[in-house]
């Protein structure tokens, strides 16, 4: 077998339960089977889905910041309770536990890089961020 580079951030790479590992297409299928790597270059909270909650019920994640400076949000468990904030700078990373919704914001740009087995994963809409006004005709 030829071994080659992997551009991460074009690829996403899949760890399947036999213990194989291959670079692929990005895909957002949620119910594709194994765990996945996926690095990304993070200019705007677009590239973090800022205006939503995401969550993983099979798997804990790992987010990491490679470069830059991002804050990962944990939404509260129970009403009457604060988000919890943690900030990752750059080289550091956090375990989001399973089942546990999240997000990220960015403080400048950055690199970013999480493992997680995305079956059944999903995005919520946030209901504190306001959609953009429409332009009047």
């Amino acid at each position: 077998m030829r071994v080659t580079p992997i551009d991460l951030f074009a690829s996403s790479i899949h760890l399947d339960q036999e213990g194989r590992i291959r670079a692929g297409r990005r895909t957002a299928d949620p119910d594709q089977d194994g765990w996945r790597l996926t690095a990304f270059h993070a200019k705007t909270g677009a590239d973090v889905h800022v205006g939503h909650w995401e969550v993983h019920p099979e798997a804990e994640e790992i987010v990491s910041c490679l470069v830059g400076k991002i804050r990962l949000f944990l939404r509260p468990e129970r009403p009457g309770e604060q988000e919890e904030e943690v900030r990752l700078p750059a080289g550091t990373a956090a375990i989001v536990p399973r089942g546990r919704w999240h997000r990220i914001e960015l403080d400048i740009p950055s690199n970013i890089m999480a493992v997680t087995l995305p079956r059944g994963s999903r995005l919520e809409r946030r209901a504190e961020v306001q959609a953009p006004a429409r332009p009047r005709a």
